[in-house]
């Protein structure tokens, strides 16, 4: 269904958001299509493909007065707060989709006091054809557009392809795929997830004699290279793709029914890491736990705690159980430090920080086994806190942490799911602190409410520091007359906790917030 709504906004003060005494009659037109669409496990933010924005003359002449708009953001200890350009911004083509509402979007953000957007860089656009060969050009154009509009810009490089947006990886590695499925990771039953590399291949040269770090670190470099000239101006951060939907994980649950109420199953059955397996077993003098994985873990829609390995008592709790999760987290954890020791050596040179993202699995969170996070590969059960390594490896290569999720509330889970979004959000948290990790946010949902909204603020304001919020993404869902009208008002609450910041923190230590009862400061990003 497409709506065209009009959102009038009379006599506007800009100084209402940091701005001089400028009155500014805007009155927008937005037309969005609303179609039923749910956030489940893993799927990042979408925004629809029939994007349309149109602005009134008032509106585009008012936008000169972004320079006095802009001050707002000067402030060292505020929240920077970006908004997630639509997935398929860059067409295969190499063109700018939906131009003109990115356009519109873009001052749209900047009157209101925004910090930038964030724009993911697709690996399967950019280097389409052949390895090696790179096509910035789209891109390029884009981020011109950004930086004329006077926002920053964080950006995503994505490693991973895009079913729902139909943005495949390069058609080159597809060909190789075609000869040698095992690139890709595989579940007990062989099935493939085709969407990414598996970490099996990450050192193995089977592109043409490259290992898929050394075909990473070229696209990396060419980015570099291409976009010197916005690096530090504008381009203000980066985050590398570390797996499926860009997020650090298995791929547990892409085969899941939307119904099922499974936890995912072990994605570890490609032949390059059952031979990892074979040898860690090997290693150990117990060969037979390298034959395969569990017998017993739970199908995707099975229930894992009814007669499987995630049951009380389970394989999971024996010294198998602890072999097998130990060796399966720690493949992930090496494919993090690799990605991650990449993008620092490969940017460490400008000023731009790099960053990686996290899921927030919060399914099963309540039981003893977590099934659901120790299938995604995160060894966190009753017994053992399976962030731990993850946090070191993030703080050994001086890497910020995005985490989604700062809008879920465990008020709004199913009961059945033992779910606890706000649990695991601390235990992740409180992990980082230990050992100084910066923590960035990032919703879950497109469309907001008000509860969402508070539940974020709550999550980036006081002791929790967050000085990095990504709300995802531009889209119908974002410019509809309701989430527009909630993203406004956050946005002006964001800006008085800047200014109330700073009144705190006049005490001659210019740049520092003191946290109460903690000894520790938050560093600006």
């Amino acid at each position: 269904m497409s709506i065209i709504a009009k959102i009038p906004v009379t006599s506007r003060k800009l100084s209402q958001l940091g701005g001089g005494n400028i009155n500014v009659n805007i009155v927008k037109n937005v037309k969005v299509n609303f179609k039923n669409q749910k956030m489940g496990f893993g799927q990042m933010v979408k925004c629809h493909n029939n994007l349309g924005l149109r602005v009134s003359a008032q509106f585009v002449n008012h936008v000169q007065a972004q320079a006095d708009v802009s001050a707002v953001n000067d402030h060292k200890d505020g929240v920077k707060l970006y908004v997630g350009l639509p997935m398929n911004s860059i067409s295969e083509c190499n063109a700018i989709n939906h131009s003109k509402a990115i356009s519109a979007g873009l001052r749209a953000l900047k009157l209101l006091g925004v910090e930038g957007v964030e724009l993911p860089i697709w690996w399967g656009v950019a280097e389409k054809e052949s390895m090696g060969k790179y096509e910035w050009s789209g891109y390029l154009s884009l981020v011109d557009m950004i930086q004329k509009s006077g926002l920053k810009l964080h950006v995503s490089l994505c490693f991973h392809a895009s079913k729902e947006e139909n943005i495949p990886l390069p058609k080159w590695i597809r060909e190789v795929g075609e000869s040698q499925p095992d690139i890709f990771f595989a579940d007990r039953s062989g099935k493939r997830y085709t969407d990414c590399l598996s970490f099996g291949v990450d050192d193995l040269p089977v592109f043409d004699g490259k290992t898929a770090m050394q075909v990473y670190k070229g696209f990396v470099e060419s980015f570099k290279m291409v976009f010197a000239p916005f690096m530090g101006s504008t381009i203000t951060g980066v985050t590398i793709g570390l797996g499926p939907d860009g997020e650090l994980r298995y791929p547990s649950h892409h085969d899941q029914t939307k119904d099922g109420v499974g936890a995912g199953e072990f994605q570890c059955y490609d032949k390059n890491m059952m031979s990892n397996l074979n040898q860690s077993a090997e290693n150990l003098e117990n060969p037979l736990w390298g034959l395969c994985g569990p017998h017993d873990a739970p199908t995707y829609s099975q229930n894992p705690l009814t007669d499987t390995f995630f049951k009380e008592g389970g394989s999971w709790e024996t010294l198998y159980g602890d072999f097998f999760l130990t060796w399966y987290s720690t493949q992930l954890v090496t494919h993090a430090d690799r990605m991650l020791s990449l993008a620092t050596s490969s940017f460490n040179d400008t000023t731009v920080t790099v960053s990686g993202k996290l899921p927030l699995i919060y399914s099963w969170y309540k039981t003893r086994s977590h099934p659901a996070e120790v299938t995604a590969g995160f060894y966190n059960t009753i017994n053992k806190n399976g962030y731990e390594e993850i946090a070191k490896i993030f703080s050994k290569n001086s890497c910020k942490m995005i985490l989604p999720g700062m809008d879920l509330l465990d008020e709004q889970q199913p009961n059945e799911s033992f779910s606890s979004p706000e649990l695991l959000l601390e235990d992740i948290r409180d992990t980082c602190r230990d050992h100084d990790v910066t923590v960035c946010g990032q919703n879950l949902h497109v469309a907001g409410s008000v509860k969402s909204f508070e539940q974020i603020k709550k999550n980036i304001s006081g002791e929790n520091g967050v000085k990095l919020f990504l709300y995802q993404r531009m889209g119908g869902d974002f410019f509809s007359p309701e989430n527009f009208r909630l993203f406004s008002g956050f946005v002006r609450n964001l800006n008085q906790m800047e200014l109330d910041s700073d009144d705190l923190s006049m005490n001659g230590r210019e740049g520092v917030v003191f946290v109460p009862g903690k000894n520790r400061k938050l560093q600006a990003v």
